[in-house]
């Protein structure tokens, strides 16, 4: 029983990732959300009290895969520090030249959307994208004990290149052009190996 809760759940979170990614939470309502997951108005209510708890829900459950891939792509011993991050921001770059097919881009979907809309879920993406940072600073720390990375804040460093990576990740979407995430992978190279000056 407990197995095939959680499995309808899951369901629902699923079938909400996939629309939400296309048109945004605020447009999404339940009646198509329940239409498309094929279960009844009381499931939804029987796992979620509301619409925003079901937002923070899905949000936690992305964070928590997303840093988990960021985990098993960071623990790679056989790259650089340098190495490991690059891979990370390539990585990035591809996934929104992809067109954001997929969950991989929900923060820079909702954030400026739901940081009006709804405190708890505005936290739930401050809390997931500090956990991102972390990791981020972890792997350049790694990096600079490597030689791979120049000395430099790795904390610092590691909330510059997230915030530029999604700065560029909105012109990509608002231009239809991936000059700017082009960019941001250029002076991120930059940034890593660039001594700097005292």
């Amino acid at each position: 029983m407990k197995t095939e809760t959680q499995s309808t759940r899951q369901h629902i979170l699923d079938v909400g990732y996939s629309l939400i990614v296309k048109q945004g939470f605020s447009c999404l309502g339940l009646a198509q959300l329940l239409k498309a997951a094929q279960v009844p108005k009381g499931s939804f209510y029987h796992y979620f009290k509301s619409k925003e708890q079901f937002g923070e829900a899905l949000l936690a459950g992305y964070f928590e895969q997303y840093q988990a891939e960021l985990d098993n792509l960071f623990a790679n011993s056989q790259l650089s520090g340098f190495e490991r991050q690059m891979q990370y921001w390539q990585k990035w770059l591809h996934v929104q030249q992809d067109g954001c097919v997929d969950q991989k881009c929900l923060v820079v979907k909702l954030s400026a959307e739901v940081a009006d809309l709804s405190e708890a879920m505005r936290l739930v993406l401050l809390q997931g994208s500090a956990g991102i940072i972390e990791r981020l600073t972890q792997c350049i720390q790694a990096g600079i004990a490597d030689n791979s990375i120049c000395n430099q804040d790795a904390q610092a460093t590691a909330e510059l290149l997230y915030h530029m990576w999604l700065g560029a990740s909105l012109m990509n979407k608002l231009g239809h052009s991936h000059t700017a995430l082009e960019r941001a992978l250029a002076t991120t190279k930059v940034i890593l190996t660039t001594k700097s000056v005292s």
